[in-house]
């Protein structure tokens, strides 16, 4: 018992926003004249909604038809920022969070550092990450980097709706963006992500490429601590959730790593593994969907899920059609030295070329599925924010859309280069 207290009390420390803003002023940043104020008076009126102000507490919680309380971090007739750098938080069109609360920035070296470490778990880094470690690098480690990927997402996603603890109360702390906060906080599925990726990278191509063992674990290292230490530094997760995300990753790496061979294996040679794949996919969709209320997490979710369904597809299309990405056996381990002026051109220009038509295919298919979804469920798509709040819009929009996206990513645009003599 005197255990279990004494972890509760460290859980209770970890999870206290004033850390996470002690962290932010360490760092240079500074909400508005008076935000201290501001939260002293709100304190006596209960716990802040998902990290809003104080008067969304008051609001009915979360049940069918309502949305997640919006926390925009604003201090009702709080004075503009202190003198320096001003910026704005980055916001989501999808929901209704305020992105006018201005803050001061005085080291923006630290703010572009930790904007890095937090787009190192956005969908603009896995649209670039990904397509070059499949065209340029190793199909076979980018297969298994994504059966990694979506598990650790997907489960993060699902236990963030489970677990419904709110993001740290603003103020004190102050948000650098509201992308994300109509989520939950707990775990942090951008530490979790900045975690699997990297350690899954060195696991996985350790002894397959040829480099440094300190290398590895030096990039690993860095790359872990910029995209955890970026969530706290954007105050958008407490330093329990962080923490809690590094080590969840870490155990669905445990399980999941000795098992990838078999799940691509599987996806490559099993003769109705495509139809298990989308259907399996789409009923994880659905289960997530019926966890909580619409947020962003359950667009996200649907998305991931439909970005490895449609890559396992298009690498079960390639072995079966005897388009072999993998590099040939007699050439491993992989060596970096090999690279000159022309490979590195080539690599440049498959990836330029692969990202354009990947986001073409991502235009040409959000712009048909969502109106075709809404014609067939009845929905009015007048406003097409609110039609996407629907789950009948929005899992079939995300799992089609970046379903055909990962199809497009490990089948068309490696034929593509095959017929232009860049493959």
């Amino acid at each position: 018992m005197a255990l279990c207290r004494r972890l509760a009390r460290l859980a209770a420390h970890l999870q206290d926003p004033q850390k996470v803003a002690s962290f932010q002023r360490l760092c240079g940043v500074e909400g508005p004249s008076g935000w201290a104020d501001a939260e002293q008076r709100g304190g006596g009126r209960g716990a802040l909604a998902n990290g809003g102000p104080a008067a969304a507490a008051a609001e009915p919680a979360a049940g069918p038809g309502r949305q997640h309380p919006v926390g925009n971090g604003a201090v009702p007739g709080g004075a503009g920022p202190p003198p320096g750098w001003r910026r704005r938080p980055r916001r989501n069109s999808l929901t209704e969070e305020d992105g006018s609360q201005e803050f001061s920035i005085r080291s923006r070296f630290l703010y572009y550092l930790f904007s890095l470490g937090t787009e190192l778990g956005n969908e603009l880094f896995y649209i670039l990450f990904f397509p070059f470690c499949f065209w340029n690098l190793d199909a076979w480690l980018g297969r298994r980097l994504i059966i990694i990927w979506v598990w650790v997402m997907y489960l993060g996603q699902c236990t963030k709706d489970v677990i419904r603890w709110p993001r740290p109360a603003s103020p004190p702390v102050v948000k650098l963006e509201v992308f994300y906060n109509s989520e939950y906080s707990m775990p942090s599925t951008h530490a979790m992500s900045g975690t699997a990726i990297p350690l899954a990278l060195l696991l996985l191509s350790y002894g397959r490429w040829q480099y440094p063992l300190m290398f590895g674990l030096i990039l690993a290292f860095c790359w872990c601590s910029l995209v955890c230490c970026s969530r706290i530094y954007m105050g958008m997760h407490s330093i329990l959730d962080v923490i809690a995300g590094f080590l969840y990753a870490i155990l669905i790496l445990v399980v999941f790593h000795p098992v990838v061979d078999l799940i691509d294996n599987f996806n490559l040679t099993y003769k109705y593994a495509p139809l298990i794949i989308i259907s399996l996919h789409l009923a994880l969709g659905i289960f997530s969907f019926t966890l909580d209320t619409w947020s962003t997490s359950r667009g996200d979710t649907a998305q991931i899920l439909g970005c490895g369904a449609g890559v396992a597809c298009g690498s079960h299309v390639n072995y079966m059609l005897g388009l072999n990405l993998d590099p040939p056996p007699d050439t491993l381990p992989l060596s970096l030295s090999s690279l000159t002026v022309t490979v590195f051109g080539k690599a440049i220009l498959r990836l330029l070329i692969g990202v354009v038509i990947l986001l073409l295919t991502k235009i040409v298919m959000k712009k048909a599925t969502i109106p075709l979804a809404c014609k067939i469920f009845c929905i009015p798509h007048d406003d097409v924010r609110k039609a996407r709040q629907r789950m009948e819009v929005e899992l079939p929009y995300r799992y089609i859309t970046y379903g055909m996206v990962g199809f497009s990513l490990m089948f068309i645009v490696p034929c593509l280069f095959q017929f232009i003599g860049l493959s």
